[in-house]
């Protein structure tokens, strides 16, 4: 039974969750897992394990794996794969609240989960809070979250969420995953979206990435204006219009035309050039 009041859709097709196994590589049918190795040096940590729809696949790694759960009853429910399991342990909780270097305990993290659609975004942020300790992020998410985590400057899907993915990771989309391989079927397609650690962020080596962002959010913040009227509470119109030029940017540019690393441009100029 779906737990609707926690936005979950269980993915309830075998088939899909072997493609889904076969792309992350924790499938015996498919490409060599890499934690098959190196079991020691890595665990998986699996957000919203449901019922353990996919939570067997992670364990074929030889991997420790750790399943964080919030609704109790599912977590309890998943207690019965520990007596089969000894690398499983079941987190039960939000996984906002989960302190993931200390589950890890000094090894490397990939991660795979089926993220509930309405909170999305602050699980993403949430991870990326540890992203010098992540190697893989392998989510499933709804297809127009996916579209905008892996759109390019000028497409219309392309924003501050964006953005902050490919700062801290290069995302990939893996798999288009329908309606239908979910129980209960959400209203819209899924995809699975694979980011690889570091991102841009590795490039250009901001000292502080959480104030970069801010400082994206403030270009985005009314999507459809120019950077020098978004921008105003940080620099004069004319002034962001001339350093724009300087950059080789036109005068009239908005967020939504500037890549990463001329975002990151445009804040050194504007906002580091003052301190």
């Amino acid at each position: 039974m779906a737990r609707q009041k926690l936005g979950q859709h269980f993915l309830a097709d075998a088939g899909w969750r072997e493609q889904i196994a076969r792309a992350i590589r924790v499938s015996p049918y498919g490409m060599e897992s890499p934690t098959r190795a190196g079991a020691d040096d890595c665990c998986w940590i699996e957000v919203g394990a449901g019922h353990g729809e996919m939570t067997g696949h992670l364990l074929r790694s030889g991997a420790p794996v750790y399943a964080v759960e919030l609704d109790k009853a599912l977590a309890a429910g998943l207690q019965r794969l520990v007596k089969k399991h000894a690398n499983l342990t079941i987190v039960p909780g939000d996984v906002l609240e989960t302190d993931l270097a200390a589950l890890a305990a000094g090894r490397r993290i990939r991660l795979y989960g089926n993220l509930p659609y309405y909170i999305t975004s602050p699980i993403l942020h949430h991870l990326f809070r540890y992203a010098n300790l992540i190697d893989e992020i392998h989510v499933v998410v709804q297809w127009e979250v996916a579209q905008r985590l892996t759109a390019r400057p000028g497409n219309k899907s392309y924003g501050y969420l964006s953005v902050a993915t490919q700062f801290y990771s290069r995302p990939e989309l893996a798999l288009k995953i329908p309606r239908g391989a979910f129980r209960p079927p959400p209203e819209v397609g899924s995809a699975l979206v694979t980011l690889r650690l570091p991102g841009e962020n590795a490039r250009l080596a901001l000292e502080k990435g959480d104030a970069f962002l801010e400082f994206v959010k403030t270009c985005f913040a009314q999507k459809r204006k120019t950077l020098a009227n978004n921008l105003r509470k940080l620099a004069e119109p004319a002034r962001v219009r001339e350093i724009l030029e300087q950059l080789e940017l036109r005068a009239d540019a908005r967020a939504e035309q500037l890549s990463v690393a001329e975002l990151a441009d445009l804040y050194h100029a504007i906002v580091l050039s003052r301190k």
